[in-house]
């Protein structure tokens, strides 16, 4: 056989042993041709000026480059141990390590930019598919094309070209420092194997939990006054605390735990044992630093989806909040000019009219103190006051007060309880009220409250306060009309006619513009949309990679165990038998870096997802749910491949 025959035939085994690993570096391929295409792409100028995603994008080139680059090293080198008897056999039959060298080279090659040429052909072909997802998540009303772009190919090409380098690299400084004798030793030596649980391990273990709880427990409390003033630092308290938890818990909780559920069974072990908590009791010691990096790139990953989905889901009310109405003036004269054109082109309206006083409100009786807070937080806050009964359903007591527009990010800000009293200091008198409770409802626009709530006091107060104001604390204008259209067919022809009204083309300084609320709406979206499209590249690429990772961490074990089904099988245990004991296996390998990654994630969310938007539960468990299924297809592919193994055992 010469030696361009063996490259092939090596070729065509790897190519079937493989196929995953052909697979995703195609995906990867893909993925990054149409990401780069996308940035080349015209329609692109207008989302990367409008929404500052430029430089975004060109991070998330970046990630996606090292994400790729360090899966491709990861399995190359568990791909070249494997292969280890095999070069061992070359050099044994003759061949220098320079030819052996040459030959994983050419192999190599082939395999690579033949994954590279199919992967950059799909990723023009579902480069139209990925403009209108990103189109549709930003609400551009654009019409995707598909083009090709040769300055996508050329960096695609440049890039990957870099990586098999890295990969040649790799590959001549391990054949050059082996041995013959210890080729044929890697792979028995590459796992550690402990016959009995130690007290350090024991130790380690209870420690690796303790840390994890630890920063939970502080990520619940970090925006507490005694801590908030030491945030950044707190940040990499909790960081540090779950990375080095999590690290002992591969390295010894799981063997600690294991280890108690093996000693119930008072030494009575079943197949299903021996072939589960026996084998992950010292597998996952070994690869802890592995599991470590994977569990805290995937809670980094569900997390940053799960704010940036937070933020997208939140968009509409959101601008419900910044823009209670459909339009939103503070000029009464522009108000009734658009009332005018409204009349004038048959569509119906509804609207409200505050006025509005701003004034001192002392609110120290009613802070809690017991909330978390940003920073230290004043008795005394500037609201904005309306009366009862320019709000329809609204009867409020002479002496009593409440608060509405007070949602999660405002309690943050500004901790208050449910009762108690408050004063509103006019220029001469202050009036001290019974206030009664909380609403999260915005009826007046950002322009009057400025992110902080209102206070809603009966119509009789108001008017005193009204003749008892501070000019200083007023703002320019006085009064909030908002305007809802009746038929919201009619919305967009009513946004129209405002752009068109000669108000909308005066620069004067001094005016307030009108808001309208889709638009607030889609510029929300338009920026989210596309923050949530570039972290949702980089998880589906890291979920690939990582699922792609244990899935050959499982490859490489089964093969390892091939002798111990082939003894099992021996001893009369079916395959059956034997494939039951896989499943939990595998559920245990894939499921615990994977709970645990969803565990980290959702205490990282939950410490601040009130930053990002108005609704927490569903955002994060369709992105949990969604991770969680994909990881799991890595997990079914295992088991196939130990089914295979089993198979071949006898």
């Amino acid at each position: 056989m010469t030696v361009n025959e063996l490259i092939i035939q090596n070729f065509k085994k790897n190519l079937k042993n493989y196929y995953l690993y052909v697979f995703t570096l195609m995906f990867s391929v893909a993925l990054y041709f149409s990401f780069v295409t996308l940035q080349y792409d015209p329609a692109m100028e207008s989302l990367q000026e409008g929404a500052k995603g430029s430089a975004g994008m060109k991070a998330a080139s970046v990630l996606l480059v090292i994400i790729v680059a360090t899966f491709l090293l990861y399995a190359n080198n568990i791909f070249i141990k494997r292969r280890s008897k095999e070069i061992g056999l070359f050099q044994l039959v003759g061949m220098t390590k320079g030819k052996v060298f040459r030959i994983l080279s050419a192999e190599n090659c082939m395999l690579y930019f033949g994954s590279l040429a199919i992967g950059v052909f799909l990723g023009f072909a579902v480069s139209k598919l990925m403009m209108m997802i990103l189109f549709k998540v930003t609400a551009i009303d654009a019409v995707a094309t598909l083009s090709f772009s040769f300055s996508a190919l050329t960096q695609t090409i440049i890039v990957f070209s870099f990586i098999y380098v890295l990969v040649l690299f790799v590959n001549y400084f391990f054949v050059k420092r082996q041995t013959i004798l210890s080729l044929f030793r890697v792979i028995s030596s590459s796992e550690a194997r402990v016959k009995r649980v130690s007290w350090l391990e024991i130790v380690i273990g209870i420690l690796g939990i303790i840390f994890i709880l630890v920063g939970y427990a502080v990520s619940s409390v970090m925006f507490e006054d005694t801590l908030s003033s030491l945030l950044f630092l707190v940040m990499l308290f909790i960081l540090g605390s779950v990375i080095t938890g999590t690290y002992l818990f591969y390295k010894g909780s799981v063997t600690f735990l294991f280890n108690l559920v093996r000693k119930k069974k008072n030494g009575h072990l079943g197949i299903q044992d021996v072939m589960s908590l026996s084998s992950i009791m010292f597998r996952m010691k070994s690869n802890a630093l592995m599991l470590t990096i994977i569990t805290t790139i995937s809670g980094l990953a569900i997390g940053l989806l799960s704010l940036s989905y937070i933020s997208y889901y939140s968009a509409e009310k959101d601008a419900q909040k910044f823009v209670p109405n459909d339009f939103s003036f503070v000029d009464v004269a522009d108000a009734d000019k658009f009332k005018e054109t409204l009349n004038a082109h048959a569509i119906g309206y509804d609207d409200v009219n505050y006025d509005i006083v701003r004034l001192e409100v002392n609110v120290a009786d009613i802070l809690d103190g017991s909330a978390p807070s940003l920073g230290d937080v004043s008795d005394t806050q500037f609201l904005s006051v309306v009366s009862d009964a320019v709000i329809d359903d609204m009867d409020i007591g002479a002496e009593e007060a409440i608060l509405t527009g007070y949602d999660d990010m405002v309690q943050l800000t500004l901790p208050l309880q449910d009762k108690g009293s408050i004063k509103l200091h006019g220029k001469e008198e202050t009036f001290a009220l019974n206030y009664t409770g909380l609403r999260k409802e915005y009826i007046i626009s950002a322009y009057f409250t400025r992110n902080s709530p209102t206070v809603i006091v009966d119509d009789t107060i108001f008017e005193k306060l009204m003749h008892d104001i501070d000019p200083e604390l007023q703002s320019e204008s006085s009064t909030y009309v908002g305007i809802d259209i009746k038929d919201e067919k009619q919305l967009e022809e009513a946004t129209v006619l405002l752009h068109e009204m000669p108000f909308m083309s005066e620069s004067d300084a001094d005016t307030y513009p009108p808001d309208v609320q889709v638009e607030v709406e889609k510029m929300r979206k338009q920026s989210s949309g596309l923050i949530l499209f570039v972290v949702g590249f980089l998880g589906l690429t890291f979920l690939m990679t990582s699922g792609c990772i244990l899935y050959f961490k499982q490859m490489d074990e089964s093969e390892d165990e091939k002798g111990s089904y082939t003894i099992l099988r021996k001893l009369g245990f079916t395959q059956g038998d034997l494939l039951k004991g896989i499943k939990v296996k595998q559920a245990f390998c894939f499921g615990i870096p994977l709970l645990l990654g969803l565990s980290h994630s959702y205490f990282a969310v939950k410490s601040g997802w009130f930053f990002f938007g108005t609704e927490l539960w569903t955002p994060m468990i369709v992105v949990m749910g969604i991770y969680a299924i994909l990881y799991s297809v890595f997990a079914i592919l295992a088991v196939m491949y130990c089914k295979k193994v089993i198979k071949e055992a006898l």
